[in-house]
């Protein structure tokens, strides 16, 4: 019982609520991803402080942040970041609809797996960049050749997870359809879709990923824009501030693509509850 010191017109006041030590933890967690950038920041910019590296192999953080700006404003990196973005969106979606379609078509029946299987399993063991050469004497060196390139490394993971993702369905689920009499789509829309989300989910993050990365190599092997042309075209030249300016907007696109999949990912399903660390 609280003493007649602690009350106040008859109302006990009630002391606030310290945070949980599970709360206090999150906020602390929300920061600890930028300790590693730090540090590497910290570094580059001591090593080109007392010279620790020639400033022709490494430059110094503000020269970076200067080339930045010069090539935003007076060259075409803004231009070459669209082209790149428009090439790995059109492969990124032409792959992984294809990939989506025959991997459930695949899944759902045993026939068009054997069908596809040996080819499929033949094709995607060739890089994607050992087609190139042969992709660029057919299409020549514009966006249609690295599209397909890209759109090829894109089909085959979605493929083989789609497909595993189906037959990873639990038999209950399927014998409950057919308790309720659910016709083909039905099945298909309410039951198997669903429980192969999770599967599905993971492989176009993991595409979009992959698909951000190839882009560089395919501009880089052939082409006249974009990211990648710019890299090599700096390598050439030893422009290693370019070099770097180029680095970091991949970097910070793909960790921005990542993010973006991931959030999609999770709101999917979001229904799904499962072991977080």
């Amino acid at each position: 019982m609280s003493s007649s010191a602690d009350v106040i017109g008859g109302v006990v006041p009630t002391r606030p609520a310290r945070p949980s030590s599970s709360r206090r933890r999150l906020s602390g967690d929300a920061f600890i991803g930028f300790v590693l950038p730090a540090v590497i920041l910290g570094l580059w910019q001591a090593s080109a402080s007392f010279g620790w590296i020639d400033a022709v192999f490494l430059p110094a953080p503000a020269t970076v942040a200067a080339a930045f700006w010069t090539m935003l404003t007076k060259q075409r990196l803004a231009w070459d970041f669209l082209a790149s973005i428009e090439i790995v969106g059109q492969a990124f979606i032409y792959g992984s609809v294809l990939a989506l379609v025959l991997g459930v078509a695949a899944g759902l029946s045993r026939r068009v797996e054997r069908f596809f299987g040996p080819t499929f399993d033949t094709i995607r063991h060739i890089p994607g960049i050992a087609w190139l050469p042969l992709i660029v004497l057919w299409l020549g060196i514009g966006a249609p050749a690295k599209v397909l390139v890209i759109a090829k490394s894109v089909f085959f993971p979605v493929f083989l997870n789609t497909l595993q993702g189906v037959r990873n369905v639990d038999r209950a689920y399927v014998e409950l359809a057919d308790a309720l009499t659910l016709t083909r789509w039905q099945l298909v829309r309410k039951v198997i879709i669903p429980a192969a989300l999770p599967n599905i989910l993971v492989s176009l993050r993991y595409a979009a990923g992959l698909a951000w990365a190839l882009v560089v190599v395919a501009e880089g092997l052939s082409g006249l824009e974009g990211l990648g042309f710019l890299i090599f075209r700096a390598q050439g030249l030893l422009l290693t501030d370019q070099l770097l300016v180029c680095m970091v907007v991949i970097g910070l696109v793909g960790f921005a693509i990542d993010r973006g999949m991931f959030l999609v990912q999770r709101r999917l399903l979001r229904w799904k509850q499962g072991f977080e660390g």
